[in-house]
């Protein structure tokens, strides 16, 4: 299930894992610097990115790498669930995904269930 958030900082914020054409990446960073700048209004470097993610492609490790402009300009298309970033090489589709966490405890949820 994808995350749909009013801006792709803040479901990039959210997101454990994201899908980046087509290609699972769950190795993905923001600069706090810049994010801290962003937060305070002031600006940061321009040309240093924002957003990294990295993925294998088969046996290829797949870089990509988006300022904080590239970033603050995606658009999110509620047909795909999907925000369209442009890059260097042109646009991508960036999809952002929750985890669904649990533990591996064999002891119920409930413990007042167990007293019957």
């Amino acid at each position: 299930m994808s995350t749909t958030e009013h801006n792709l900082i803040n479901a990039l914020s959210h997101a454990d894992m994201l899908e980046i054409d087509e290609l699972h990446a769950w190795q993905f960073s923001l600069d706090a610097e810049q994010l801290a700048h962003h937060q305070a209004g002031s600006q940061p470097a321009a040309d240093a990115p924002l957003l990294s993610i990295e993925c294998m492609d088969g046996r290829a490790l797949r870089k990509w790498h988006f300022s904080l402009a590239q970033v603050v300009a995606a658009r999110f298309d509620g047909e795909a669930d999907a925000w369209t970033i442009s890059g260097t090489a042109g646009p991508h589709l960036i999809k952002c995904f929750a985890a669904v966490s649990g533990d591996n405890s064999d002891l119920p949820d409930d413990p007042s269930n167990d007293a019957e």
